[in-house]
C-alpha cells in the first residue's frame, strides 16, 4: 500500500512540474495580440499604446503618434468595435517575431452568432504585424493590412 501511495505521490509531482513548462515566446507574442483585440474592443488607446514601440513605422507613413490617431479616428467614428481574428500565425527568431492573422472588425454587439459579422461596417482585413523584444516585452514595431479579398 505504501508502494502505491509513494509512486502516486511521485506521478502528481511529476504531472505538477510538467504543467508549470516555462511560457513560450510565441506565447507571448499571440498574448500581445489578444490583449491589444481586447483594448481595442474596450477603445481604450492607452492600452494599446502600450504594446506599439515608440520607434513605430510602417509602408503607409504611420509613426508612433500616426497609430494613435488612426485609432482615435476609428473609435470616434465607431460606437461600438468588435474584432474577430482567425488564422493567427506567430514566427519568432531571436528577438523578431512575426504574426499574421485575419481580423474580422464590425461595429455591431459581440453576441457570438454570424449574424453579428455581416454588417461588416469595418470589414475583414489581413494583418501582417513585425514585432521585436524591447525592454518591457514584445512590441509592435511595423504592421501592414489591407483588406481581405473574400
Amino acid at each position: 500500500m505504501k508502494k502505491i501511495a509513494v509512486m502516486l505521490l511521485i506521478f502528481i509531482v511529476a504531472v505538477a512540474f510538467a504543467g508549470c513548462s516555462k511560457e513560450t515566446e510565441e506565447s507571448k507574442v499571440k498574448k500581445v495580440i489578444t490583449e491589444i483585440q481586447a483594448a481595442g474592443e474596450e477603445k481604450e488607446v492607452k492600452k494599446i499604446m502600450t504594446h506599439i514601440s515608440k520607434t513605430y513605422s510602417d509602408p503607409r507613413g504611420y509613426n508612433y503618434e500616426g497609430i494613435r490617431g488612426l485609432l482615435l479616428g476609428y473609435f470616434f467614428r465607431y460606437p461600438k468595435i468588435s474584432a474577430y481574428i482567425t488564422g493567427l500565425t506567430i514566427s519568432v527568431d531571436g528577438a523578431s517575431a512575426k504574426a499574421v492573422f485575419q481580423a474580422v472588425l464590425t461595429s455591431g454587439e459581440k453576441t457570438g452568432s454570424i449574424k453579428d459579422i455581416i454588417p461588416q461596417e469595418l470589414g475583414v482585413w489581413d494583418f501582417d504585424v513585425v514585432m521585436k523584444k524591447e525592454s518591457g516585452g514584445w512590441m509592435v514595431v511595423s504592421a501592414q493590412w489591407q483588406e481581405a479579398l473574400i
